[in-house]
């Protein structure tokens, strides 16, 4: 997916977003973020947008942030914490925007700190934010009762995203001897192999033989590798433990 398409995925799942959690109080839990409710989720979303603007528009050369008045420095007129309940959404709508604009106002050759393997900063920027948007919104939806899947080529592309950027980025994993794990979409035709190993892991396009073998629609297959959808939404051969222990040991938490 090129980066305009990234950014039109973003403001759409956005205001999705938007829409589910003024559905909802905002002390409704969030399932599949445990231990967060609803306004949880949208201060960690505006949170987030604010966080990745402020690195395309080179507001800051320091990649992580390690306090909310950083942000404040880069937005003064917007990074205001927290408004009122009242307010949430529509402050979070408004940090999108801002975030959109920094996406699109940025040059194709745009020089600043990035955290996953991309063609490009920008290209790396706008696909993270689209899919951390996205995920975010079926879990607001999925608090409300009214959560739906994704396109087959932007859920494709997130599971690339998850499996080829993210999961390399593991210096171990618990099994006591290499393990590959195949996952292969019935609506795009993708395959990665994940291989797993004490002490590396690394993932390459294409089939062969595997431990453990995943199937089933890409949308399918993202929620249930990001952890937001049972494991009988796919098929599922082989070693089922090493599922298990992708959901154990696979969550993506905001660090360096």
């Amino acid at each position: 997916m090129e980066v305009a398409e990234h950014i039109t995925v973003l403001t759409n799942q956005a205001k999705r977003f938007a829409e589910a959690a003024d559905q909802s109080d905002l002390e409704t839990p969030v399932p599949t973020c445990p231990d967060w409710n609803m306004r949880d989720l949208v201060r960690h979303l505006s949170e987030i947008h604010l966080w990745a603007a402020a690195r395309v528009a080179k507001k800051t050369d320091q990649l992580w942030l390690e306090d909310l008045s950083e942000l404040t420095e880069s937005w003064p007129d917007l990074a205001v914490f927290w408004p009122e309940d009242s307010d949430l959404v529509d402050f979070y709508l408004k940090t999108n925007a801002n975030l959109v604009d920094a996406l699109e106002s940025a040059p194709a050759d745009l020089d600043c700190p990035t955290f996953l393997p991309a063609p490009s900063p920008l290209a790396m920027w706008a696909r993270r934010q689209a899919h951390e948007t996205a995920v975010h919104r079926f879990d607001a939806e999925n608090a409300v009762g009214n959560a739906s899947g994704f396109d087959s080529e932007f859920a494709a592309d997130g599971i690339d995203e998850l499996l080829a950027a993210f999961t390399p980025r593991k210096e171990s994993f618990p099994v006591e001897s290499e393990k590959v794990m195949q996952v292969s979409t019935d609506d795009t035709d993708d395959h990665w192999r994940v291989t797993l190993k004490p002490d590396d892991v690394s993932t390459a396009r294409g089939e062969g033989p595997a431990d453990i073998t995943l199937s089933g629609s890409a949308s399918d297959l993202y929620l249930v590798l990001w952890n937001r959808a049972p494991d009988s939404a796919i098929e599922v051969g082989g070693e089922i433990g090493i599922l298990d222990l992708w959901h154990g040991n696979s969550r993506i938490r905001w660090t360096s």
